[in-house]
């Protein structure tokens, strides 16, 4: 993919189905008695993995253009699958089903592509193997392929060492099998989707600061769900409006869950003119159109509790501080070391390439703002999120950037660069 430099982005624009909502709402649908009906469903790769996964487990599941169906089998409804799953390249796939076939009478085999053959899912295996799963990476080294065999599991309060939704989702899924109430404590609150959506369909969630507990054995129902736009894929945008000169854009019917909105905090705290309009709720999900301004913006410092908020958006953020004013520090942020990439390396390397003035450290990254980005040749390393940030890198650099293995944005957001191509005026 080739991207030249573009002086004014104008219009409006709805982006794909949020992934964490559409991942869940088959998950829990599948789990469900009777018939969940899911709208705005993202068609990405990793939610059409979880559609694979659970028709493979005996659910039926009808993808059609206006909406998902789910014919739910209830809790203890899934049967053995006859192959081994496979996850493609979706981490909140492997991680949550994980928790859920941890409570399974089969045994099943999961595995996934060469990048979540090396994402570490020891951060799962640990605590479901405290609530008696026997769960084991069949290569010994603490990634898939995982093998799960029945066993009897109990709830445990696990006091997890890092602020991961999909950690924490893993555990609550195994506590529906678990023989009492399971907790799990996390040093911040990561993404809720899984606490709002579970009670939604009928299960026994509570939470109290950054503790989350699950009653077993729930009776949940099929519900209607429609999912709100993805405030990840709405950043690209949030982004290309401020640091484009002359632009403005509306992105409509975004999902700004306080547990993902960190990166409109932080575009603000950097002087972002961003105006939040017509705020709604769906499904416990708080939604709103976002506008966007061009804007001055000044450098600033992103660690501590906002990282879980905004974890996926960082890349993009790092694009962001390179046309603020001084300079931005991104700490607190090692996570980003196992994403589908090592992300502090990746754009480390390729905004190196790009002339900008940055620095990886062993957490985060160190971008010294204010100087004109020069075209190049930059390699996606397959990561959706980091394609889709050069893109906007792009159209602010002078001459044509060249995105390697463009197509990853598939994963995440297929119809990005047509999305994108819109707002060219």
């Amino acid at each position: 993919m080739n991207i030249t430099r573009k002086t004014r982005l104008q219009g409006e624009i709805t982006v794909p189905g949020d992934k964490s909502i559409s991942h869940r709402a088959v998950m829990f649908g599948a789990l469900s008695k009777g018939t969940t009906e899911v709208t705005n469903f993202l068609q990405g790769a990793d939610c059409l993995s979880t559609i694979d996964c659970f028709r493979k487990l005996g659910v039926e599941i009808e993808n059609t253009p206006e909406h998902i169906l789910i014919h739910g089998k209830g809790l203890h409804g899934l049967s053995e699958s006859k192959v081994q799953l496979d996850t493609g390249n979706s981490g909140t796939t492997t991680r949550l089903i994980s928790g859920i076939l941890a409570g399974q009478k089969f045994r099943t085999t999961l595995t996934g592509d060469a990048s979540i053959c090396k994402r570490p899912m020891g951060r799962i295996i640990t605590p479901l193997t405290e609530m008696g799963a026997d769960i084991k990476s069949m290569t010994g080294n603490g990634c898939a392929p995982l093998e799960i065999n029945p066993s009897a599991l109990h709830g445990i309060h696990y006091n997890s060492p890092v602020a991961s939704a999909q950690v924490k989702s893993a555990i609550l899924l195994a506590g529906l099998y678990a023989d009492g109430v399971t907790k799990v404590t996390e040093p911040y609150l990561s993404r809720n989707h899984s606490e709002i959506m579970l009670n939604f369909f009928g299960a026994n969630v509570t939470t109290e600061n950054t503790t989350i507990a699950i009653e077993p054995e729930p009776v949940l129902e099929g519900r209607k769900v429609v999912v709100p736009g993805d405030i990840s894929s709405a950043a690209y945008f949030i982004v290309a409006g401020l640091i484009t000169p002359d632009s403005e854009i509306l992105i409509k019917n975004v999902g700004i869950n306080p547990t993902r909105d960190g990166i409109i905090q932080v575009c603000k705290a950097m002087g972002g003119n961003i105006e939040i309009l017509n705020e709604n709720d769906t499904n416990g999900e708080p939604t709103a159109d976002i506008l966007v301004k061009y804007s001055k913006l000044h450098g600033t410092t992103i660690e501590g509790a906002i990282i879980p908020t905004l974890i996926d958006e960082l890349p993009i953020i790092a694009v962001l501080a390179c046309f603020a004013e001084g300079t931005t520090v991104i700490k607190d942020a090692a996570e980003l070391k196992v994403k589908e990439s090592n992300r502090i390396d990746v754009m480390v390397n390729n905004l190196s390439l790009m002339k900008a003035d940055i620095t990886g450290t062993d957490d985060g990254m160190i971008i010294h703002g204010g100087k004109t980005l020069e075209a190049a040749v930059v390699e996606s390393n397959l990561d959706h999120r980091i394609a889709m940030s050069f893109a906007i890198a792009g159209i602010n650099a002078e001459g044509t950037t060249t995105i390697l293995n463009s197509d990853c944005v598939n994963i995440s957001y297929p119809t990005f660069y047509q999305d994108l191509e819109k707002l060219y005026s």
